[in-house]
């Protein structure tokens, strides 16, 4: 498990993490996300030992990461996939590892092959691996000692849709067999298919801890309305907005409801008279959630865009 107490980091008068308290269990994917700037990748480094906290502490099974006697067979982790000498292969990289943490050389071999590495390709030097690639030997690097700890940071960055999808798998297989998995991502739609679990922080305080189906259950519902008459939507527009609605017009011909239900907007169309062409309840997402959760705390967001809408 990795345990989070207070965890605290200041850098001068910025707070980049604010008193952090979270439990990552094993046997599950936890996806850690937050805006940019949120303290992300600030908290992987301080429970990797990258960075010392102000206050508070980052524990791995109990212990600070400095403890740890053979830190690779405890913990592995993928922050940055361009960490390696440019003059180096891959393959050359994972053995310098190896040897320094007492893995056999036969374990660099599984492991690149775990990740889809051929040797044509794990013997490029580090300068030439495109980003996909580079993420592919970082989560090589990840697994060499076969930790039951397991941190990524953006692993699916520059992976096309096939590797996306292996990361999913691999991500789960480790849960399944009973790892601690915690991966920190910007892509929501693919956090909605792998995460059991969700740490969602923003400006480095804690916005969520809970399962990812409790995250998505507590987003707003909406409901998306199309009709020919554009007087008469503006008409159910007005009668939905006095009943205490929110009522967002993408045109004059569709509308998206919060704070109702279908059926109640069905219900006003038909005593105003009003004749649709769609009436959807639209299922919740992650992505809705996580915008959501974190509207206060996000630092730089763009303007409306032609549709009105952020």
């Amino acid at each position: 498990m990795i345990t989070l107490r207070g965890l605290t980091k200041r850098f001068g008068a910025t707070v980049a993490v604010d008193a952090l308290t979270v439990d990552v269990a094993p046997g599950r994917v936890t996806g850690f996300l937050g805006p940019n700037g949120a303290g992300k990748s600030t908290t992987m480094r301080m429970i990797l030992g990258l960075d010392r906290p102000s206050a508070g502490q980052a524990l791995i099974d109990g212990r600070a990461y400095r403890e740890l006697r053979r830190p690779l067979h405890e913990v592995g982790a993928l922050l940055d996939a361009r960490a390696i000498h440019p003059a180096r292969s891959g393959r050359a990289h994972l053995l310098a590892t190896a040897r320094s943490n007492g893995i056999p050389t036969r374990r660099v071999d599984e492991v690149l092959d775990t990740v889809g590495l051929d040797a044509r390709a794990a013997g490029k030097p580090g300068r030439t691996l495109s980003l996909g690639m580079g993420q592919r030997l970082g989560i090589a690097g990840a697994l060499l000692g076969d930790p039951p700890v397991l941190m990524f940071d953006e692993p699916v960055n520059g992976l096309d849709p096939d590797g996306v999808r292996w990361v999913r798998q691999l991500m789960r297989s480790l849960a399944d067999q009973g790892r601690t998995v915690f991966v920190s991502s910007h892509l929501m739609s693919e956090m909605q298919l792998t995460a059991d679990q969700l740490v969602v922080i923003g400006r480095g305080r804690l916005l969520a801890d809970a399962a990812i189906d409790d995250v998505i259950a507590g987003s707003t519902v909406a409901v998306r309305v199309r009709s020919p008459h554009p007087d008469g939507l503006a008409a159910l527009a007005a009668r939905l907005a006095a009943a205490g609605a929110t009522v967002q017009a993408a045109d004059r011909t569709e509308l998206t409801v919060t704070g109702t239900t279908a059926d109640r907007v069905g219900d006003l169309a038909h005593e105003l008279g009003v004749r649709l062409h769609e009436l959807t309840a639209q299922a919740a997402t992650l992505e809705q959630a996580f915008m959501e959760l974190t509207a206060d705390s996000v630092e730089y967001a763009g303007g409306p865009t032609e549709g009105g809408q952020r």
